[in-house]
């Protein structure tokens, strides 16, 4: 894949992009990366030169893709996180983004389609009404934030197999990618994006997701970190390029699973 498609989707109609003037929160890569270390890793460290950060940053990319193939390993799709009671629900569930909540994406629903590219079949767009012809499935579960906090939250919506299955995606593609209204992307696994328990969110309790939450989509999953659980999502596309994310091109761990 090359760079370009890495890049946020083109703006569609009737969606003013986030105001990205306010500093965006960085993070530094080297760091993160370091406090994420075994110490079986760590000593691999040992025998480097550590002020040739050159040599050091190849060695925690290293260790890094080798956490993603473990965890790869590691996961089962028949294994369903924790859900919960709705008297057990956070309220206020909290806002979290890499901007603040008045700079949310403003989104004519009317407008809105969800672009639909890549290794699939059918690449015509989708309209809210459309995501919500298809079999609903709702969870109550818990969001879980690299940050150190965590909140339950109710959410409905379609699956993600059902909807990759409605589209003809290659289901033995390796990668998912979304791209957002807010300039945000991530991506998952395939045996992560047909999880049961993988939706992509259109209601938040009752009522259709508010802004702050990802309206009007939010690809929700209780088995990936929150990072991992992108808003306002305009573009889906299946690859065997792995699409990366934007915190995970600055150094989060790609997998992130929970």
């Amino acid at each position: 894949m090359s760079r370009q498609d890495d890049k946020p989707a083109r703006k569609p109609a009737g969606i003013r992009l986030a105001d990205h003037r306010t500093a965006l929160v960085k993070l530094e890569r080297r760091l993160f990366l370091r406090s994420s270390l075994s110490v079986g890793a760590l000593s691999m460290l040992a025998g480097c030169n550590l002020q040739d950060n050159d040599q050091v940053d190849k060695v925690l990319w290293a260790m890094s893709r080798w956490n993603d193939r473990v965890q790869a390993a590691l996961f089962r799709g028949d294994k369903l996180a924790p859900t919960y009671a709705a008297n057990q629900i956070t309220n206020p569930f909290p806002f979290n983004a890499f901007y603040d909540e008045a700079s949310a994406p403003d989104i004519d629903i009317a407008d809105w389609r969800l672009e639909v590219s890549g290794l699939v079949g059918d690449k015509k767009p989708w309209t809210i009404e459309r995501l919500r012809a298809l079999p609903q499935a709702g969870q109550i579960t818990r969001h879980i934030c690299i940050e150190g906090w965590s909140a339950i939250g109710q959410w409905s919506g379609a699956p993600l197999k059902l909807f990759l299955q409605a589209v003809g995606a290659d289901l033995s593609a390796k990668y998912v990618g979304f791209k957002c209204a807010d300039r945000y992307y991530s991506s998952l696994d395939m045996p992560t994006a047909l999880h049961p328990q993988t939706i992509l969110a259109l209601d938040f309790g009752k009522e259709p997701l508010p802004t702050p939450y990802g309206y009007p989509l939010k690809v929700r999953v209780p088995t990936k970190l929150g990072f991992k659980n992108p808003k306002h999502v305009v573009a889906i596309y299946v690859s065997n390029e792995n699409p990366g994310g934007y915190w995970e091109d600055q150094g989060y761990n790609w997998f992130s699973g929970i």
